[in-house]
């Protein structure tokens, strides 16, 4: 049995803090509770309150074999005695709902303190404080202090949200989507129970088909990603990241923490599974595709599109086309099949544009999903009294085994009755055009998210015999041990020996300062370049030891190109991440960057350039250099894998990495240790 059981499935539950006061949380909590079909007993210390316990031990023993859930309605000073007592009555698991904890500040947290200790000394699972509870709608289970969770009907989506509100959005979208739910949590300050423990249950909960995830922040990221990871290798996970704007100041008032990087967090979360969205509906569409069949692994799903109106057809192959999403022109054979069905004004190479639906529909169906390019079938239309979308496609023939996701709009009644007969065929279905592209487009990445996974790091590596102090020469000299190219330079203790440099490597030459103790050379005057005469070599080294300068670096200069900024670090909440992006100021002015957690397989390394915006500029933009995917992949597994191997290692860059036509060349190269980064 899984730890969280008890909460999740309690054979027996005690409400502490109950009341009769319907304004009262321990009022509305007993309220909510009282459908369970296992024994609830309410405690109140009082003893006011008819039919009412005065103490946890008595009603503990009311209940046979005793409580597994403890759901306390106390103040928070009062909270972590709760605890004790119910933990030494049975109760292995505990909701705590109040605030008035770590997030306020002052006596909060002291009481925080004191429900670690609880919780630390007992044993018992804690749920909260400050969430608005959680609810199992096919077990009659509803911990929450939300009215409306009463009506909400058993589904195959699981929500876990960082917030208690959240999670009750989530769950009533749902509802109105005719999807429901199977599970909803809402962690709250997450004192014990996080996220990756939710995550961890999920994984053999039989109820639930997709995950919603919602988080604020991260604690522990290598447990979130081993979570996700888990979990997304048997049911498809949909993660909702906030923090893309600074909203650090509101996170911190709502949760006592800070928010995480966004992007890191959204980034290692994709890689170990998870499809990314940006808001709530984007979610409920993806989890409402998901739920329905997920596409077996692949690089570039192909995605047959049939619409009976050519206008909201346009704006779903719009949006899918903005989403990377590839519809693939139907072979000619399946054009004729579809061409003999469908009169000649319509499009029929794929979007397929059907006009309304008509005799021979579910042909029509039949050819697209037939096509070899194709791996996943959407179908949209207007509802009308002769066109049943869910049936036609079910007496296709093919939807056993092609995944289709339907999409329809008309009243409400004919989306209630769409939605009944998407049921009875076990199909997905989305109201609305930008819904529809929602959804397939989760399908196709949540594809290509198992077909990166599908390879492995390779593994073993071993760091060369090489240490700091790491200035220019000798961070360049690892790169050299790692297979990555560098400029042919000579490090100068002497200006004979720099006049020496630039005789034998010939010009033009940049000069450079050579000290481990500065990162940022062009900052103070410490680079030179095109130097190209003994005189100009002269005023390179008067400047460079007005700056300070006692040891030179002498390079020859590299051809023209695209400069890029690679990066492997120690992030504070995942660890070893890579870092890929334009070099100079676009990465940090556009963002236009794209990490993976580390150690890197050659797949996933090979997907980033893909993720940056200006990514055209690297393959051939004007007759300009064109990037070897493979050279830049294997580049970022090494780095990688020598953070990986070196934990006294915090950072090695390269800024820039010049794509040349030759290749890829690094200009300049940082190695930091942990020491030197926690100063």
């Amino acid at each position: 049995m899984h730890n969280l059981a008890p909460l999740f499935a309690p054979r027996g539950i005690i409400v502490v803090g109950a009341s009769s006061s319907p304004e009262k949380l321990g009022a509305v909590m007993a309220q909510s509770l009282s459908a369970y079909p296992a024994s609830v007993e309410l405690v109140n210390s009082r003893g006011t309150e008819s039919g009412m316990h005065t103490g946890i031990a008595e009603a503990a023993a009311a209940i046979p074999g005793g409580p597994d859930l403890a759901v306390l309605c106390v103040p928070a000073a009062a909270t972590a005695q709760a605890l004790r007592d119910s933990a030494a009555n049975g109760a292995r698991a505990a909701l705590v709902c109040a605030g008035g904890f770590a997030e306020a500040g002052g006596p909060g947290i002291e009481f925080a303190r004191q429900v670690e200790a609880a919780v630390r000394d007992t044993g018992i699972r804690l749920l909260g404080p400050n969430t608005s509870g959680f609810f199992v709608p096919h077990r009659k289970l509803r911990a929450s202090f939300v009215p409306g969770v009463a009506e909400l009907e058993p589904g195959s989506v699981a929500v876990v949200a960082a917030s208690g509100g959240v999670n009750h959005v989530l769950a009533f979208h749902l509802q109105r989507a005719g999807v429901g739910v199977s599970l909803a949590v809402g962690i709250g300050a997450g004192t014990d129970i996080s996220a990756p423990d939710v995550l961890d249950y999920l994984i053999s909960d039989g109820q639930t088909k997709a995950v919603a995830l919602h988080l604020e922040t991260v604690s522990d990221g290598p447990a979130l990603v081993d979570a996700v990871s888990r979990l997304s290798a048997v049911k498809p996970v949909v993660a909702l990241v906030v923090g893309r704007n600074d909203v650090s100041e509101f996170a911190q008032s709502h949760t006592g923490a800070l928010a995480t990087s966004w992007r890191t967090t959204r980034a290692v979360l994709k890689q170990a599974g998870a499809v990314l969205v940006d808001d709530e509906n984007q979610l409920v569409a993806a989890v409402t595709a998901l739920a329905g069949r997920r596409l077996a692994p692949a690089a570039n799903p192909g995605v047959g599109l049939i619409t009976g109106q050519a206008g909201p057809g346009l704006l779903i192959a719009d949006a899918l086309h903005g989403a990377g999403v590839a519809l693939p022109r139907l072979a000619q054979a399946s054009q004729d099949r579809i061409g003999a069905l469908l009169p000649p004004l319509t499009f029929q190479a794929n979007p397929v544009d059907t006009g309304r639906p008509g005799p021979g529909y579910e042909k029509v169906v039949a050819a697209v999903a037939s096509d070899p390019a194709i791996d996943v079938v959407a179908v949209y239309g207007l509802t009308e009294p002769v066109a049943d979308l869910p049936l036609a496609v079910a007496n296709s023939g093919v939807a056993d085994t092609m995944p289709f996701l339907i999409g329809v709009d008309g009243p409400d009644g004919d989306l209630e009755r769409a939605r009944k007969s998407a049921r009875q065929h076990d199909l997905p279905l989305i109201s609305g055009p930008t819904s529809l592209a929602h959804g397939i487009t989760a399908l196709v990445n949540d594809a290509r998210g198992q077909f990166q996974r599908a390879e492995a790091p390779a593994g073993a590596f071993t760091w060369p015999a090489l240490e700091g102090p790491w200035d220019e020469n000798r961070a360049k000299e690892l790169l050299g041990a790692l297979g990555i190219a560098t400029p042919a330079r000579r490090s100068c203790s002497t200006r004979a020996a720099a006049h020496e440099a630039l005789t034998e490597l010939g010009g033009p030459v940049a000069v450079k300062l050579l000290d481990a103790a500065i990162l940022h050379k062009t900052e103070i005057g410490g680079v030179h370049l095109g130097v190209n005469s003994p005189g100009a070599m002269d005023r390179a080294l008067d400047g460079l030891e007005a700056a300070g300068a006692r040891e030179f670096l002498v390079e020859a200069m590299a051809p023209s190109g695209i400069d890029l900024v690679v990066g492997v670090r120690r992030d504070p909440v995942f660890g070893p991440i890579a870092v890929l992006g334009l070099g100079g100021t676009t990465a940090e002015v556009f963002a236009d960057i794209s990490i993976r957690s580390a150690p890197l397989s050659v797949r996933v390394a090979e997907g980033m350039p893909g993720d940056l915006q200006a990514r055209e500029l690297l393959y051939g933009f004007r007759s300009g250099p064109m990037l070897k995917t493979e050279e830049l992949a294997a580049l970022l597994v090494r780095l990688g894998d020598a953070l990986v191997s070196n934990d006294a290692i915090a950072e090695i860059e390269i800024n820039p990495l010049r794509l040349t036509h030759d290749g890829l060349v690094a200009l300049d190269a940082v190695v930091i240790n942990v020491e030197e980064d926690m100063k």
